[in-house]
């Protein structure tokens, strides 16, 4: 039989390895939404809205166990923040996870369309959220509060590469009226993304909450 404090322990492991589940499903997800953006193909887009029930299994598998364990365990100081952290990241990955299918959303509302420029500044936002949202994970699983204010930088340069898209499409708005649906919809996945990049940040406030037992703002 296991004692009261393995017992906490494979739960609190248990809930690590679906953070890290949830984790690269959420970072292929934002992959995959972009790629079809690019290619403007449904078809991937269709697919990636339905696999997202999955995160929504995850997550509720993730408060299951954290919720039976305060019952049962009653765990205190770090390993109580442990669990709560671990709902707070597991909200802020299905979030990431609902932002990815809003932005296969508008491939869908965009096929048969040829994109009224090349993709070049949305890729380039997409690939430093993918990045922010491993190392997000990389410092909850190894604690790592450097590795966590990083996020903060990072999320500084994708609002400023939003920013650049924003300028970028109303030029061309105002050149051609003929583009201001599709323009319109370009913005959304510029705003989605850079949404995706601030739930990171959260993930790396909440790792600075688990290790400090303080929370930053790094939204700020």
């Amino acid at each position: 039989m296991m004692t009261k404090r393995r017992e906490l322990d494979h739960g609190l492991e248990e809930l690590n390895e679906l953070i890290i589940d949830m984790g690269r499903r959420v970072e292929t997800a934002l992959k995959q939404s972009i790629e079809a953006l690019e290619k403007v193909d449904a078809e991937s887009a269709t697919r990636l809205i339905r696999e997202d029930k999955e995160l929504n299994k995850i997550e509720e598998k993730i408060s299951e166990i954290g919720s039976r364990l305060i019952a049962t365990q009653q765990p205190v100081a770090k390993d109580l923040r442990r669990i709560l952290v671990a709902f707070k990241i597991a909200s802020d990955l299905e979030r990431m996870g609902d932002l990815a299918v809003d932005v296969a959303k508008v491939v869908i509302r965009l096929e048969g369309q040829a994109l009224i420029k090349p993709l070049i500044d949305l890729p380039r936002m997409a690939q430093i959220v993918q990045m922010m949202t491993y190392e997000s994970i990389q410092s909850y699983v190894q604690e790592n509060v450097n590795m966590a204010y990083k996020m903060a930088k990072d999320d500084d340069l994708v609002d400023a590469l939003y920013a650049q898209i924003i300028r970028e499409l109303l030029t061309i708005m105002m050149e051609d009226p003929r583009t201001i649906s599709q323009a319109n919809l370009l913005s959304f996945v510029g705003r989605y993304i850079e949404r995706f990049a601030d739930h990171a940040t959260n993930i790396g406030e909440s790792v600075v909450y688990l290790v400090t037992g303080s929370r930053p703002d790094l939204n700020a």
